[in-house]
């Protein structure tokens, strides 16, 4: 049998629920994504903490709430503590998707699900990995390796590949095959016959029109209502397809010489630009070459006004303007706020560019038709007066008192464990710890530190606790230059740090700064609530700039990578069943599509052994060198090692002849351009490539339907280029037998290894 596969959804089947997955490869249980939503309802991660403590690995694909909203919970309330994998964009950018979402809450409710010291301490154990990069597992993972690849959503989104003996497992969900302004396509079609592939329905059902007449509809719209006076809302996410938009946005400002203001609103608005500018590597070639050419950052904005706060927009001058807001659901973040007092003017545009969250306001206005009117909640967050104050800070004093208390207690404990415990009770100075009555003021002065106390014809014994007034015994170590310095002591505690420091964003301490004044803000407060009924006069648009692929795309490009085994998850009930037939009818024999929890078994039913080569055999061997790789014809017989291993021997008896076979991956464009250098005059005609009068060159998938339309067919049968893929591809040579039929033939070989 060959490598042991399970895979187990967690959420995020037959609905649009957050993304969390369960593969088990040989009994190494991966995490793939972990997901929330807006909502932030405990009651979704219910699988997952049935599962969490089991987890030794979680594989992390895009930057945004639905693939890691979760994990800052998961470590710290349902006991995942595996290493975590990612690209370094997923790592930053999701970072600032949390804080930016606990910042959001923070405002409006009494958030504790979570804190930014969470957010920190996951993200601390997150290993970044660079596309294609392969990452040997180790210990329980002996033998597995795992790589990201370009998924093409979100900048730094990934696609997985696992690998265990030589059969690959890929994990792609919203990926996109369309290369945008600052993102090149996923790579997916580059696998082929992979053992299983996980991947989604969630855009089955939708074809999108093509990228030029949607970005004109976009540009349009944005200008009549502009020109018109009105103010257009647009609700993004925080640092995942918000990217694209501002690139849009700048491009469309500059073409058409606009002049109407546009505001990036979000609490990490600045630090979500400012790392944008470095991540150039993982961007679209274009934008790479663009800034080796002139040195020009496409991130350093000229119409886009970065702004952390509301107070900043509501002093802006009056007019028309463009807001880009968090969050894209409308539940929380400055969009629904500014959501309230936009929507009852018929001029402005509230422009939705993905499609919003089960159960949310966003989802709720993306109705056809559109409510006239929705029930709000608004909440704001209000400093304590009066005698809600005076409550206050009796219950914070008396918290101190009895922490403080618990402290003396803690460090008389140790104290008595450092010292050891004498059973001799006759010393009339000796005073019983366990009857001790120590009072909060008294523990409040034994906290402050040590004391050193001069004491004169007098020892308390080792049992005594304090016995006439508080002494602490100080017990320096000293050496032949003085006493001992031990350098911990001089570091500074992260508790001691400024506030800012501990709560400053990421790793760096990295934050706006107006995110750290509402961190710095410590007066007491309170969230008061009320419910409003919003008249919606204004517009209502949904434009798709959710960079997924389309559904007709999707299936082109199942049919390419042709799994042999295909798990569906993530999409509506009637796209995740549309897309099951279709691919059983069109793609493999073996579609699953598991409900939560299912395990599903989705085991390879190839047989796969392991030989070990014998070095009489490897001595005689001839290697010839493919790129990065070496290959080599073997003939050999099986036998045993000493041990019972499958060995290979060399043959006892000649080895018998064998077809010649040409290894190797030619491309028409790579060959033309060949021929071309060689003065052959060639172009492309019909999707086959004319080389010279009377020749013609072109790939197939059946050589025999095209043997009857020629003079002469000559095919040559390729073994697929190592690393991407298995197969073959067949080559077709038309034409009569002449001078030049016989030079472009000889040209072809070329391009191949004989072995």
């Amino acid at each position: 049998m060959g490598t042991s596969v399970q895979v187990t959804p967690l959420c995020g089947v037959y609905n649009e629920n957050p993304l969390s997955y369960l593969v088990s490869i040989d009994g190494f249980n991966f995490l793939i994504d972990c997901g929330w939503n807006d909502h932030f309802d405990p009651s979704l991660l219910q699988p997952l903490s049935r599962v969490a403590p089991t987890i030794d690995a979680v594989l992390l694909s895009h930057a945004d709430t639905l693939h890691l909203g979760a994990v800052p919970y998961a470590m710290k309330q349902l006991g995942l503590s595996a290493p975590i994998y990612s690209t370094e964009p997923v790592y930053r950018l999701g970072l600032l998707t949390m804080y930016d979402q606990y910042l959001s809450r923070k405002q409006v409710s009494e958030f504790e699900l979570f804190t930014l010291d969470d957010i920190d301490s996951a993200f601390q154990s997150i290993t970044r990995l660079t596309y294609s990069q392969n990452h040997h597992l180790s210990g329980k993972g002996e033998g597995i390796v795992i790589a990201p690849h370009v998924a093409g959503h979100l900048l730094g989104g990934t696609m997985w590949k696992i690998t265990k003996d030589g059969e690959d497992v890929i994990y792609a969900v919203d990926f996109n095959h369309r290369k945008e302004r600052h993102l090149n396509g996923t790579v997916l079609s580059s696998f082929v016959r992979p053992a299983v592939l996980i991947t989604d329905a969630y855009n089955a059902l939708n074809n999108q029109p093509y990228r030029r007449q949607k970005d004109k509809e976009f540009g349009d719209i944005m200008k009549k209502t502009l020109r018109a006076g009105g103010n257009i809302l647009l609700p993004v996410d925080t640092a995942g397809r918000v990217l694209e938009l501002i690139l849009m946005l700048e491009s469309y400002w500059a073409d058409e010489n606009l002049n109407y203001p546009i505001y990036f609103l979000t609490y990490v608005a600045t630090s979500t630009v400012d790392y944008v500018k470095s991540f150039l590597e993982w961007m679209s070639d274009s934008i790479a070459k663009s800034f080796e050419q002139t040195r020009e950052n496409i991130f350093l904005l000229k119409h886009v006004k970065l702004i952390i706060n509301k107070s900043e927009l509501d002093n802006a001058p009056d007019g028309p303007k463009v807001v880009l807001a968090s969050m894209a659901s409308l539940e929380a973040g400055f969009s629904h706020d500014i959501f309230i007092e936009w929507a009852i003017d018929v001029k402005n545009l509230v422009l939705f560019t993905e499609r919003g969250q089960f159960a949310t306001l966003a989802r709720m206005l993306q109705a056809d038709p559109p409510p006239k009117a929705v029930k709000v909640i608004v909440s704001k967050r209000v400093p304590l007066v009066g005698e809600e104050l005076i409550a206050y800070e009796e219950e914070q004093n008396r918290i101190k008192k009895e922490e403080a208390l618990k402290a003396s207690l803690i460090k008389e404990e140790e104290f008595k464990a450092t010292h050891g415990a004498d059973s001799n009770t006759s010393d009339p100075m000796v005073i019983d710890a366990g009857k001790s009555h120590v009072s909060p003021e008294v523990a409040v002065s034994r906290a402050g530190g040590y004391r050193d106390v001069l004491i004169d014809g007098f020892v308390p014994p080792s049992t005594s606790v304090a016995p006439m007034f508080p002494y602490y015994e100080n017990t320096s170590d000293w050496d032949d230059f003085g006493e001992v310095i031990n350098p911990d002591d001089y570091v500074i505690n992260d508790e001691d740090m400024d506030h800012t420091s501990v709560h400053g964003g990421d790793m760096d301490g990295k934050l706006d700064e107006g995110a750290a004044s509402l961190l710095l803000d410590t007066k007491p407060s309170k969230v008061i609530s009320d419910e409003r009924t919003v008249q919606v006069r204004c517009s209502l648009l949904y434009m798709d700039f959710e960079g997924r692929s389309d559904g007709r795309s999707i299936k082109n490009i199942l049919s390419h990578v042709a799994p042999l085994k295909l798990v569906l998850v993530h999409g509506s009930a009637e796209a995740t069943e549309h897309l099951k037939q279709h691919c059983l009818k069109f793609v493999c024999p073996h579609v699953y599509a598991p409900q939560i929890e299912e395990t599903i078994d989705v085991t390879s039913d190839l047989c796969a052994y392991k030989v070990q080569l014998s070095e009489k055999l490897m001595s005689n061997v001839l290697f010839k060198k493919l790129g990065d790789y070496e290959i080599a014809w073997v003939d050999a017989e099986v036998g045993k090692t000493e041990n019972g291993m499958l060995s290979l021997l060399p043959l006892s008896a000649a080895a018998p002849p064998h077809k010649s076979v040409l290894v190797g991956d030619l491309k028409l464009a790579d060959f033309k351009q060949f021929l071309s250098s060689k003065g052959v005059q060639v172009e492309f005609s019909g999707g086959a490539l004319r080389c010279g009068e009377y020749v013609t060159l072109r790939k197939v998938g059946d050589a025999s339907q095209k043997a009857s339309a020629s003079e002469h067919l000559f095919v040559l049968q390729i073994l697929g280029k190592l690393g991407g893929g298995s197969g073959t591809q067949q080559i077709v040579i038309e034409g009569p037998l002449c001078e030049d039929y016989y030079k472009i033939r000889e040209y072809l070989y070329s391009q191949f290894y004989l072995l």
